[in-house]
Parts: structure tokens; C-alpha cells; sequence
């Protein structure tokens, strides 16, 4: 079924919008909690608290298309519990070891809350200047969590060439928020 008959469902309140949703973008919302807890039955239920928050969200609004919506929805909710779980920032999976990696490209905490929006919308204006190609792998990697071997699956790359890619990225992201008045 397409994202707009979906959306519909939701706005009809019918049941059967969850189970659309769930059945065509539900094992990705799970790859995606995973990613980030490690844990299967921690992801199953975010997945589930996912689908109620999108319940709530629509109507009033009409995503479209709605897996960024929703897959937004659900690694905010993964993140919070992770947040919650890991109070001692021990934190596990495919997603600790891509933190790793934006160590040295992102802000210090020092300040963060204050600058958020102006990262944001330097990250975004970064990306959009960036080739299709890496900012997909970029995405990819830092959003949905997903591993090298996965990425280099899905574009036909070697590993190899998608850490370089990665790691070109995230120099070059550095470089930018710096010249951003971003400190690092």
C-alpha cells in the first residue's frame, strides 16, 4: 500500500493504517532501534511506542512520505532510552560504534543545547552540498545506524571504499562547522 492510502487510514482512525505501516516499514524501524539498543525486545517495543506516537501525530499532520517521519519518531525514542538506560554513557551496538566515529567532527558539549539549531541547519546545508552518493552513506550510517557491511551491500562498494568515503565526510564536516564558528 502507498504512504498517501496509509495516511488516510490514520485519518480515518482505522486500525488497519498500524498494521499497514507495520508491515511495510516495520522491519526497518526495528533495524533502526536495534542500531541504536542492541536489544531486540527493547526495539520491539519502541517500534510499538513509534506506531502509537504516529497514531497521535496524524491527523493532525499528513506526512509524505512518512518513513522519515516515522523512522525520525522511532530513533528519538531509541535515543531516549538509551539516554535513560545509560546514564554512564555505556552505550551498545551498531550506534556506539558510529558515535566513535563523529567523535572528532562534532561539538563539545560545552554549549550544544544553546548552538542546536545553527548545527542543524549547518548539517543540513552541509549534506545538500555533498554528492548524492555521500551523503547516502552519511545517512545511512550516522542516522540509521546501519553497519559498513550493510551500507556496502546496499551500493555495491568494498567496505573499504565506504569507510573512506565516511571518513573523507566526516573531515569535511568537521572542516565546515569550524568555518561555521562551530568549535570541535
Amino acid at each position: 500500500m502507498d504512504d498517501e492510502k496509509i495516511v488516510d487510514l490514520f485519518w480515518q482512525r482505522s486500525e488497519s493504517a498500524i498494521t499497514e505501516t507495520s508491515a511495510k516499514y516495520g522491519a526497518l524501524c526495528g533495524k533502526i532501534a536495534y542500531g541504536i539498543l542492541g536489544n531486540s525486545q527493547d526495539s520491539e517495543e519502541i517500534v510499538n511506542m513509534a506506531y502509537l506516537r504516529l497514531w497521535d501525530a496524524v491527523p493532525p499532520k499528513r506526512p509524505q512520505p512518512i518513513l522519515p517521519f516515522l523512522a525520525k519518531i522511532v530513533r528519538n525514542l531509541a535515543l531516549n532510552r538509551l539516554k535513560a538506560e545509560h546514564t554512564q554513557k555505556r552505550y551498545s551496538g551498531e550506534f556506539a560504534v558510529s558515535l566513535d566515529e563523529l567523535d572528532e567532527c562534532i561539538p563539545d558539549k560545552k554549549g550544544i543545547q544553546s548552538d542546536s539549531v545553527h548545527i542543524r541547519d549547518c548539517l543540513n546545508t552541509f549534506l545538500k552540498a555533498e554528492k548524492r552518493t555521500a551523503r547516502s552513506i552519511f545517512v545511512l550510517r550516522y542516522f540509521y545506524c546501519e553497519s559498513i557491511e550493510e551500507i556496502a551491500q546496499k551500493t555495491g562498494f568494498s567496505e573499504s571504499k565506504v569507510k573512506s568515503m565516511l571518513f573523507r565526510t566526516r573531515n569535511k564536516l568537521r572542516k565546515y562547522l569550524e568555518s561555521e564558528g562551530i568549535s570541535i
